[in-house]
């Protein structure tokens, strides 16, 4: 198509196919065949890249290829429209999200104030007296959620204050981490009315699973 074969080699080198360049494609494994479209992608040498599920069914060595090779392209002045439903892959690579739903654009924003502006920060609290410290925050206006026998996520206030009140109470704390949400969180309230299907809860580890009757 007029392109220099320079270029090709280029591409080559840049996606690491140097090895199989010479082989037929319909052998390829699936990361290679993820690389030889990153190739055939790159041949015009475009400004932005769009790439559809780029690490779907990937092992982890192809993921971090992919992630890495994503960040190299948007570093040379590149834009990359990555559309995955990969959340944790997404929340390590992307810098700004758009989230679609039946059609429509539910969110278009920086990653970080995504996260913000959808996810409650959190407390986890692991404490013998785990119980107890619960009912006192309960009691404060929080929002306790037990994690364990001995562990808790607590909303509303911060760390210093639960650890001030533990204190003033003679709690011992083994743990007090604050935690933010991710972007599946994110992700999960965003499209909470637009998914296409309904399901029932999963039942939590150990609960009996309810009988279907014909």
């Amino acid at each position: 198509h007029g392109l220099p074969s320079k270029r090709v080699d280029e591409v080559i080198e840049i996606t690491g196919i140097g090895s199989v360049s010479r082989k037929r494609a319909g052998g390829f494994s699936l990361g290679m065949g993820q690389r030889l479209g990153i190739a055939a992608a790159l041949l015009g040498d475009p400004h932005t890249l769009i790439l559809d599920e780029p690490v779907n069914g990937l092992d982890p060595e192809g993921v971090r290829w992919v992630r890495e090779f994503v960040r190299h392209a948007a570093s040379e002045g590149r834009t990359v429209l990555l559309s995955s439903h990969l959340m944790s892959e997404m929340s390590q690579t992307a810098d700004h999200v758009i989230v679609l739903g039946r059609g429509r654009v539910l969110a278009d924003a920086p990653l970080a104030q995504l996260v913000q502006q959808w996810t409650t920060a959190q407390v986890r609290v692991r404490s013998p007296r785990a119980a107890e410290l619960g009912d006192l925050l309960l009691a404060a206006g929080a929002v306790v959620n037990a994690s364990g026998h001995d562990t808790i996520d607590v909303t509303g206030p911060e760390s210093w204050w639960i650890g001030d009140l533990a204190a003033e109470r003679g709690i011992p704390l083994h743990e007090l981490t604050p935690t933010s949400g991710s972007l599946e969180d994110a992700y999960l309230a965003l499209t909470g009315e637009a998914v296409e299907y309904r399901t029932r809860a999963v039942p939590e580890a150990g609960a009996p699973i309810p009988e279907v009757v014909a």
